[in-house]
């Protein structure tokens, strides 16, 4: 459960990410023909209202024989501004 604050009112949800490490790391797996943008937008998003610093998107295509990563890093200024 996290509380996020927009405009003066609070929300708890839930988030459904699928693994955070250690607090620092926050891995989002895929298994999609192509990594899109909505999928980097999702990371970003649970890494800001997290406060997590780096994520990835690993895609386990299934015609692939390699997966494939996307690297973020959340740049700390941006959270400190309120996210």
């Amino acid at each position: 459960m996290i509380n996020i604050e927009y405009k003066g009112v609070t929300f708890v949800e839930q988030l459904k990410f699928d693994i955070l490490v250690d607090g620092v790391l926050l891995l989002e797996v895929k298994a999609v023909q192509e990594v899109l943008g909505i999928h980097k937008a999702q990371l970003l998003s649970y890494m800001k209202l997290l406060d997590v610093p780096l994520g990835l998107v690993m895609n386990f295509h299934a015609m692939s024989r390699s997966v494939d990563f996307s690297r973020m890093a959340l740049n700390r200024k941006e959270v400190l501004r309120g996210k």
